[in-house]
Parts: C-alpha cells; structure tokens; sequence
C-alpha cells in the first residue's frame, strides 16, 4: 500500500497550506468559502462582496519587488497599496510590483489565492496599520474562493510582520 504525501493528505482533507499553518499554530481562525466568478475585475472586491465584510475588514496579499527582495504587501481590498511607503516601511528605497508568475512561484499560490500564511518560500511581510483597527480582518485562505478570518495580531505574529501605513485610499 502506498503512502500519501502530507501534500497529497492536505489536499485531501480540503486544507490549505495557509490552513495548515493556522492549524498547527493552534490560532483561531474561521474559513469563509465563497463560487469564484473568474468573470469578476478584483479578486479582492469579489471576496468582500461574496463574504460580506466591508472592504476595510478584507485585506488583498500582494508581492513586489523592494530593492531586488521579494516582499509582501497585505493591504485593504478598498484601497491601493502605496510603494514607496512599502519601501520605507522594511528599509528599501525602491519598489515595484513583482512578476505574477515569480510570485506565484516564490509563494506557492496562484495569483488571486496568494496567502500572506504558508508560503513556500517566506517572505519580509508587512501589514497595513489599519488592520490594527479591527478585531478580525480576512485574508485569503489560499486559493480564490477561501478566505479566512483571523485577528491581526495572529497574522501579524505568524509572518512576522511590520505593521505600517502601506495603503492609501
């Protein structure tokens, strides 16, 4: 008899790496899954719509580029993220978007299912200050169309992030 991978056992299970992760820290945390319209402009406005949290409540995980370091972005669906304030924010002087096929590859999710948790390469993460305005925000859970919800000191604390103004309206 063969013996399953744990990636094979994770996916069985319906299990994210980004669920795992949250699992093994033993944090709380609710999973929000929702039909991903592939026709839909913003993955992130489509998560806030479907889930019903306010786009101020669901932060979008995007990956640029700081002085040739890949870094990660996790700012609020209703704004934009600002790059010279992601620059500052982990010392750099320079940022741009990443390549989409780099970061999928360097995180290990598709682009619109990139989590800030379970990566498989860890990144510098820096998390927008005014998630600290909330009990719980959402993030995605992985893949499009699984968010999950946790508070942002357990995010912040998992990725080891720096909380800055990244965002901007």
């Amino acid at each position: 008899m063969a013996k399953k991978s744990n990636k094979a056992k994770k996916q069985q299970s319906g299990g994210t790496p980004a669920t795992v992760a949250l699992t093994a820290a033993g944090v709380t945390y609710t999973v929000h899954t929702y039909e991903h319209d592939p026709a839909h402009p913003s993955y992130g406005e489509e998560a806030a719509e479907a889930t019903g949290f306010s786009p101020e409540r669901v932060f979008k995980t995007l990956v640029a580029d700081v002085d040739g370091a890949l870094t990660v972005a996790v700012v609020p669906v209703a704004g934009q993220l600002d790059l010279k304030a992601l620059a500052a924010a982990v010392g750099g002087k320079r940022a741009a978007m990443a390549d989409p096929a780099l970061a999928e590859r360097t995180t290990g999710y598709v682009r619109g299912g990139i989590s800030p948790l379970g990566q498989r390469k860890r990144l510098a993460t820096v998390l927008d200050a005014t998630a600290a305005d909330h009990a719980t925000i959402c993030v995605s859970a992985g893949r499009r169309g699984l968010e999950v919800e946790l508070s942002p000191a357990d995010l912040a604390g998992l990725t080891d992030a720096v909380l800055a103004p990244i965002g901007r309206a």
